[in-house]
């Protein structure tokens, strides 16, 4: 099928007196393509009524409407096209949803996404704390994270509760395996941690008095996101996304013993020394290069609760030597945590 437009120029061409061969020249095809159309009868065809339609835009049944549509999205940007067709359709509006979906497709203010503010901390000033939930096999178990905000070291460990007792624990093993103890931790509204955040409203942050006994024996203060603001605590959410596809994932893991041996390994071969993506170093090589030296001293004794906690129990064994890159050190005894300070000096 040829164009309707070649076929004018070459009735054009041939009424001026043009040979069939400079005719097949100037429209681009063969000459056997020019006695073809002559021989059809391409040339007697009535090519003005072959012209292309012009197409005319009626008055869409929307366009009363439109007013009302943006002004409604002006004040209210997330409202639904069904929401919207409801309201418009009981001022009036007779036509379908379709074109209203259209519509409010192209109209709809883009909302601007918060940018995330990244903030980097001085060495020994900060770590983050959080909990992950991981199901295995065998049952659901709670990952306590901690993550130097300076050198992004990681310490991790799996227990089967995730309670004060949990909390405190891992976080006295993460201590003599950091060497020390950063002057702040950051929480995500942990229940163990934090009552209620009243800051919100014009209030306080009321933490845990047991949780404060214990931050006052080894020197940290308490610090929390605020509420769904949790992406200020980017430095333990991102390490989060990190164990689950770069650990977990993929793995197969006979029970607790070689969940938490694998993650011994995982952390000393793998996470602590690799180039970390933010700060361009190895996380292991900035703790013993810059921030070990600036954590406050260890306690000289774990924390002796004032009210009994329930028991503990982390899964794994504990590690041999606190300067290890996988920090897996369970507060098990008195005796235990008093060596561990002895071998850091």
């Amino acid at each position: 099928m040829y164009g309707w437009e070649r076929l004018v120029l070459f009735k054009h061409l041939l009424e001026q007196g043009l040979t069939k061969a400079a005719i097949a020249r100037q429209l681009g095809v063969s000459r056997r393509v020019i006695y073809f159309w002559i021989e059809t009868g391409q040339l007697e065809r009535d090519l003005g009524a072959a012209a292309p339609r012009v197409r005319v835009s009626r008055p869409v049944k929307l366009e009363p409407f439109r007013p009302i549509i943006e002004t409604r999205l002006a004040t209210y940007p997330e409202l639904s096209a069904v929401r919207l067709f409801d309201e418009v359709r009981a001022a009036g509006y007779a036509g379908g949803i379709t074109q209203l979906r259209d519509f409010v497709a192209r109209v709809r203010p883009r909302l601007e996404v918060e940018p995330v503010v990244r903030f980097e901390t001085p060495p020994g000033l900060q770590a983050q704390v959080d909990f992950a939930d991981f199901r295995f096999p065998w049952g659901k178990r709670y990952a306590l994270l901690v993550v130097l905000g300076y050198s992004r070291v990681l310490w991790l460990r799996f227990y089967p509760r995730q309670t004060m007792a949990t909390v405190i624990a891992g976080l006295e093993a993460a201590f003599a395996a950091f060497g020390g103890v950063p002057r702040e931790l950051l929480f995500d509204q942990m229940k163990s941690v934090i009552i209620e955040d009243r800051r919100p409203d014009g209030g306080k942050l009321l933490e845990n008095a047991e949780f404060l006994r214990f931050a006052h024996h080894h020197g940290f203060r308490i610090r929390a996101c605020r509420p769904f603001r949790a992406r200020t605590k980017g430095k333990v959410e991102r390490p989060v996304s990190y164990v689950r596809s770069n650990f977990v994932y993929g793995r197969e893991f006979l029970g607790d013993a070689d969940l938490a041996a694998q993650a011994e390994r995982w952390l000393e071969q793998s996470a602590n020394i690799r180039v970390h993506g933010t700060t361009g170093e190895v996380p292991q090589v900035r703790l013993e290069r810059d921030e070990r030296a600036v954590l406050l001293p260890l306690a000289p004794h774990p924390y002796r609760s004032v009210m009994p906690l329930p028991a503990s129990r982390a899964l794994g064994p504990v590690a041999s030597a606190i300067t290890r890159p996988l920090l897996t050190v369970e507060r098990r005894s008195l005796e235990t945590y008093a060596a561990l300070v002895e071998a850091a000096g």
